[in-house]
């Protein structure tokens, strides 16, 4: 059996087809910049057999992770007394637009301690402008 060969400059021509596949199929998005403790309405169409509608999904971005076409970002909202989050692609085409509610003022990138928090303790400072 042959040992893997470590050759430097296969792995940065693989890298570069791959930002190139990338770039083939990256959708353009003027969504505006938002990052989490931002409270956002995320307008989302969903195909129901041949109807389609769009749907509001309003929550508090918990984090923004991953680069590229595999970037995502995850939105929490209270239903209820249900804590429901969602998981978008920022890439995917199924997103028809972000409106931002709120900015945020958090000290973390990711603020999963809100998961834990219920009432007046959950709320979040607004950023002043």
């Amino acid at each position: 059996m042959q040992p893997i060969s470590r050759n430097r400059n296969l792995k940065y021509s693989m890298m570069d087809l791959m930002q190139e596949v990338e770039k083939e199929y990256r959708k353009e998005n003027n969504f505006p910049k938002f990052s989490s403790g931002d409270t956002i309405t995320v307008h989302y169409k969903i195909k129901e057999g041949n109807k389609e509608r769009i749907q509001q999904f309003r929550g508090v971005v918990l984090q923004r992770r991953g680069i590229g076409l595999a970037e995502t970002f995850t939105v929490r909202k209270m239903s209820g007394n249900v804590g429901v989050e969602r998981i978008f692609p920022v890439h995917s085409p199924f997103i028809e637009k972000i409106d931002i509610n709120k900015t945020g003022k958090v000290r973390r990138a990711k603020i999963f301690y809100l998961r834990k928090l219920t009432g007046k303790k959950a709320r979040i400072k607004e950023k002043r402008v």
